[in-house]
């Protein structure tokens, strides 16, 4: 399975437009070979270097039971906790649904962000408003494929 974006390439900065300096829109996201036996798929983006500043792990973006059918999400995605085509936000670190930018410390070298789609063989089907801690037990068992996508970005 692959994830990629038409606004970074992996490994690439993350434009400012979906940052804190920005917007904070969500970036467009599509993939393609997903496992014929899809039932829904859960993305995930965290910063794991926030760990120096913040002492964890930020969460920067759960969402899950997107339909299995699905292969793109668009630019400046709903925060509604229930996306009207389907899937379900979870919460932020900062408490929130939907996407939340990124936005390291000023000066700091550039953070990673990890897109991780997981490919599941069924729904989760668990309310709104789920930790990333939550949904990574709930869907122990049921992963088809992993892909993921790195932007970099530095303030």
């Amino acid at each position: 399975m692959k994830i990629e974006s038409s606004a970074f390439v992996s490994g690439g900065s993350i434009p400012p437009e979906h940052t804190c300096d920005g917007k904070q829109i969500s970036p467009p996201l599509f993939w393609s070979e997903s496992p014929e036996r899809t039932e829904s798929f859960v993305l995930l983006v965290d910063d794991p270097d926030a760990v120096a500043v913040i002492g964890k792990t930020f969460d920067h973006w759960v969402l899950y039971d997107l339909p299995g059918d699905l292969r793109e999400l668009p630019p400046g995605l709903s925060t509604a906790p229930k996306l009207a085509g389907g899937g379900v936000h979870g919460i932020t670190t900062q408490g929130t649904y939907g996407y939340f930018g990124p936005c390291p410390p000023p000066g700091s070298s550039p953070h990673h962000y990890f897109f991780r789609l997981f490919a599941l063989d069924r729904r989760l089907n668990l309310e709104p408003g789920q930790t990333k801690a939550e949904i990574l037990r709930a869907m122990e068992g049921y992963v088809l494929d992993r892909a993921e996508l790195i932007g970099l970005y530095a303030r």
